[in-house]
């Protein structure tokens, strides 16, 4: 396919703010699709060179984007300047001074590979190469596709297509129809990695899904837990189960093959750099392959005791490393095991996976065993969360003794319960900011006055909204939060959301928050969870937490989480 008619794809995504018309646009882009071009469309798609676990930066900041159309189109560099100021848009600008004519004949993969090559460019002279590479490749295309170039290189391509949507279209475009997306969805939680899924389907069809498995070195996405708020509800629900201490540092999973080792983040962040104690402890491990999930905390090596996550949060950093380790070393624990030498563990029962790690991990090293009980008696289970929560730590996790291990899912598989759950609605929600209102008057100054934030749909593949948050920030907060909103905000409602409010500013899904709020109500005004024109909300809430640079928009609380969570409150009314 050549880069210019999927710049036409692109440029009908941005038009519709409907999720159906997004899902034909994209079974049509990948019907036309081939082998040689499906990951790199699809990767164009994720507005990504490459998932994160892969840590490709581009690193071109506005100057020099500016640079390069400027050199590109023989156009006055304070031209280029005043115009995208102007119009808030790079990517217009190069649109707007290119004035090819005939349409280009590079093809998608050309396109990307020369992006590609872009990201590369490193040490003296960088920022020079970057600006020539960009400036020659925007030479070669046409307006339209100059316009897209940019965006994508800017990271601001904003074309709001979702994983879900985009496996449901490949689906389409293969089989004729929707069903096949469970089998993609499965294989993609077992590599994080769409475009490789998709090269996979291209190439082997149906068969070579259904036979996808686990790949030493790409991270699997992790199983999640639900949330029950007592020991009397987790037992109804899983009768004899398995009870780890829930702990509060970094979620790492660990890939072991031969001396190569790579430690991934919950969302799928190459974390190996800042955890050397962990690296080292892994490759004296005498098996050769290996993949096991665990907690990574910093702890006190005098008293033996664990430091909170204010603490173990230093750890992440790319400079003085050595330095950081030495003052708050790390001490992984494991509690769960996909995969040991060439014995794939995803399928196994809960049991047998939890068997490998207590004959693989001691109790006391940097890398160690999680603790845990087993149990069926309601007493037994008060005593351990109480014994837990009085070390200082969050709660538990209860698991299903026969459950496999959920990639990708939240299910009552695993269920967990924290001491904030004993009370009324005193747990936390994380939340994505959908959009912001602008301030009034004290808040005037800061040009944001509360933020809009939504919850993920699953089932729809959508955000519902689910409050409006003006309470918790700092001043400075505030500022900052309006400077990054606006580097990813939207002339109109993005197509993956469903909302009746209507911000000041929209802004692309992308930033999590978490609140905490007085309790769950019924409104008619948001759109989570809604039934005959009435969903849920959030009463009095207010930010906890600044940004939260552990999750995706993706990992926010789900509709049916929220609905569940309103049913658990003290005193609830079912009824609108």
């Amino acid at each position: 396919m050549k880069f210019e008619e999927l710049s036409e794809y692109f440029q009908k995504l941005e038009a519709t703010t409907k999720r159906l018309e997004m899902f034909d646009i994209l079974s049509e882009v990948f019907s036309r699709a081939d082998r040689r071009d499906i990951a790199k469309t699809v990767y164009l798609m994720q507005e990504e060179l490459l998932p994160p676990f892969f840590d490709i930066q581009l690193g071109m900041a506005d100057r020099m984007v500016e640079k390069a159309i400027s050199d590109a189109h023989n156009v006055d560099l304070e031209t280029v300047k005043a115009y995208s100021k102007k119009v808030g848009d790079l990517g217009e600008a190069a649109e707007k001074y290119d004035h090819r004519k005939e349409k280009s004949e590079l093809s998608v993969s050309e396109v990307y590979d020369r992006i590609f090559e872009l990201s590369k460019i490193s040490g003296s002279g960088s920022v020079e190469g970057k600006i020539t590479s960009l400036a020659k490749l925007l030479k070669e295309v046409s307006p339209l596709s100059s316009r897209y170039i940019i965006r994508f290189v800017m990271g601001k391509l904003r074309l709001g297509v979702g994983e879900a949507t985009i496996m449901e279209a490949l689906s389409k475009a293969k089989t004729g129809k929707r069903e096949f997306k469970a089998s993609l969805e499965r294989a993609y939680n077992l590599c994080s990695d769409l475009g490789y899924v998709a090269e996979v389907f291209y190439d082997k069809g149906e068969e070579g899904i259904r036979k996808f498995e686990v790949r030493v070195m790409r991270p699997i996405r992790p199983a999640l837990a639900e949330r029950l708020p007592s020991a009397e509800d987790i037992i109804k629900k899983l009768g004899r189960c398995a009870v780890d201490q829930k702990l509060d540092g970094f979620r790492a999973q660990v890939h072991k093959d031969g001396e190569k080792v790579k430690i991934f983040s919950r969302n799928l962040e190459d974390i190996t750099h800042f955890m050397p104690e962990i690296v080292a402890a892994v490759k004296k491990l005498k098996h050769r392959r290996m993949i096991f999930d665990g907690e990574a905390l910093t702890y006190d090596e005098d008293t033996n005791t664990l430091y909170p996550f204010q603490i173990t949060i230093q750890r992440k950093r790319k400079h003085n490393i050595e330095e950081v380790s030495e003052n708050f070393p790390l001490r992984l624990f494991v509690f769960d095991m996909m995969l040991l030498d060439d014995l794939d563990l995803m399928n196994e029962p809960y049991v047998k996976r939890r068997e490998m790690v207590d004959e693989t991990f001691a109790e006391d090293s940097t890398i160690c065993k999680n603790k845990e009980i087993v149990t069926d008696s309601v007493k037994e289970f008060t005593k351990f969360f109480e014994e837990t929560v009085g070390a200082g730590l969050e709660g538990v996790v209860a698991k299903k003794l026969d459950s496999p291990y959920s990639a990708g899912a939240r299910n009552f598989d695993w269920i967990k319960m924290k001491r904030s759950y004993k009370s009324q609605l005193s747990d936390t929600v994380d939340i994505v900011i959908l959009g912001y209102f602008k301030g009034r008057g004290m808040r005037a100054n800061f040009g944001i006055g509360a933020v809009l934030g939504g919850v993920y749909n699953k089932n729809r593949d959508e955000f519902e909204t689910l409050t409006k948050v003006g309470s918790g920030f700092s001043e400075e907060q505030f500022r900052e939060l309006r400077k990054m909103l606006d580097e990813i905000s939207t002339e109109k409602k993005p197509a993956r959301v469903n909302s009746i409010m209507e911000p000041d500013v929209w802004v692309m899904p992308r930033y999590v928050i978490t609140v905490k709020a007085d309790e769950i109500t019924r409104s008619p005004i948001h759109t989570c969870g809604q039934e005959n024109g009435v969903g849920y909300a959030l009463r009095f809430p207010r930010a906890v937490s600044f940004l939260r640079s552990d999750k995706d928009a993706g990992d926010v609380n789900t509709t049916h989480e929220i609905i569940e969570m309103f049913k658990g409150q003290k005193n609830v009314k079912l009824k609108a």
